[in-house]
């Protein structure tokens, strides 16, 4: 029976975790302990602070998690006002996810969100550990690889290869697309991560540059003229950076020019940033609906009030309003939330050859590595710093560099080269020492 339970704020919440049910999980416990173990001690971080990740702030904060944290490397922009409700004129130019957290503080009492103004590729990957489940609120299909990956290199698989439940993950997926969007459940191996279905990604379109060059017929193909042939032609070894304002400006200039001579309107400023950063117009009520559903789910994997989403939902409101849940089946021979690639290495190979050999792996493809093993640093590319403090243990055997244990897991952190384009990614390596007493041809016959 539940526990007698002073009036609280959060009525509807309260029916949700004070109360038995029929659906709840295995593990659902109803009670006033459970409402305030989950403000006191379940910590969620919210990856990304736009149109999205605005609605999963405040959502989250309105369901009872206190402890918040978000990351965001983006400023605030005018056109990011229409639908990103937790800013206002003045905020434009300011970091994201500060004004953010600020904002969602200031209306929701007791709550305390830690904003991050970076990279997400800037945070090691011991700062994802410390959360108990990672919301994404992104745009990007290369965001979302990496996120997976760092929360799938938690992921821990005993000696039948049966992932262990303590080191599991869980991942709340949501994203947009005018009036489409979904959410989704990651459980790592359980459930199959992004990777496994990234093929539910349709690839980005491309124009023929025959046609950006000669006989351009719209405003995106200016823009695109301006940024992948003119922007090489005028700075010749400088890479184009789609989050520097100078460069996008420059884009939009050019663009104009180029439009004026052919004849072709509606070349704006923020066509140009959807243009060459791929970005889809987004619709306030679509990220809102998305965000409850991910909200949700948030919900359920803290508490256990109600089994979770299995696995994918899809909303449509084009034409009426459609939902719909499909089951997908985890990839046995995923690189990333599987066991890891094997790697077999004699107990001579150094860390700086060890690095290189990933470069030439097929099922790795990493350059620029950065070396981890049990949360230490064996060598870090980045930041300087740090380079110079690992650099030293390059030239060491690797097997000294893991305490002479004959198998074990590392993680390598650098750049992915798939399918001619480049990446930030990570890798979860199976390491085996050959010719070591404990290891036997069993621990080296398996794959990835």
């Amino acid at each position: 029976m539940a526990d007698a339970a002073p009036p609280s704020k959060s009525r509807d919440l309260d029916k949700l975790l004070l109360r038995p049910g029929n659906l709840v999980g295995p593990t659902f416990d109803p009670g006033v302990q459970l409402r305030d173990d989950l403000q006191e001690y379940a910590r969620v971080l919210v990856v990304g602070a736009g149109g999205l990740g605005c609605e999963l702030l405040k959502d989250l904060a309105l369901s009872g998690f206190k402890n918040l944290e978000v990351i965001d490397m983006d400023r605030i922009e005018v056109t990011n006002l229409n639908r990103q409700f937790l800013f206002r004129l003045e905020d434009v130019g300011k970091p994201k996810a500060e004004v953010a957290a600020k904002r969602v503080m200031e209306r929701v009492s007791g709550v305390n969100i830690v904003p991050h103004f970076c990279r997400i590729e800037d945070k090691d990957i011991e700062f994802y550990n410390d959360f108990n489940i990672i919301a994404l609120g992104l745009d990007s299909i290369e965001a979302r690889s990496y996120i997976n990956a760092v929360a799938c290199s938690f992921l821990e698989y005993d000696s039948d290869d049966n992932p262990r439940e303590e080191t599991m993950k869980p991942m709340v997926d949501g994203g947009t697309e005018g009036f489409k969007g979904h959410a989704r459940v990651i459980v790592p191996g359980v459930t199959p991560c992004f990777e496994c279905t990234i093929w539910l990604f349709p690839p980005q379109v491309k124009f023929p540059l025959c046609t950006l060059a000669e006989t351009p017929r719209n405003a995106a193909h200016c823009i695109e003229y301006a940024h992948l042939i003119k922007w090489d032609e005028v700075h010749s070894g400088q890479a184009f950076d789609p989050d520097n304002p100078d460069h996008m400006k420059w884009v939009y200039d050019e663009a104009v020019k180029r439009a004026e001579l052919f004849g072709i309107p509606g070349v704006t400023y923020s066509l140009t940033q959807g243009v060459v950063k791929n970005i889809i117009p987004a619709i306030a009520s679509t990220n809102a609906i998305i965000s409850a559903a991910c909200t949700l789910e948030t919900l359920k994997i803290a508490s256990g009030c109600s089994k979770t989403l299995s696995n994918y939902l899809t909303y449509n409101g084009v034409e009426g309003l459609h939902t719909k849940v499909t089951e997908f089946v985890k990839d046995k021979d995923c690189l990333v939330c599987g066991p890891g690639v094997l790697i077999e290495l004699d107990t001579t190979v150094t860390l700086k050859k060890f690095i290189d050999m990933l470069e030439e792996d097929p099922k790795v493809l990493m350059t620029k590595a950065s070396i981890t093993y049990h949360g230490k640093n064996l060598y870090m590319q980045a930041p300087p710093v740090l380079e110079e403090m690992t650099r030293s243990n390059l030239e060491l055997p690797l097997y000294d560099l893991m305490d002479k244990i004959p198998k074990d897991v590392l993680h390598a952190t650098g750049t992915i080269n798939k399918d001619d384009k480049k990446s930030s990614g990570l890798r979860k390596l199976r390491v085996v020492f050959k010719g070591i007493d404990g290891v036997t041809d069993m621990d080296m016959a398996g794959g990835a």
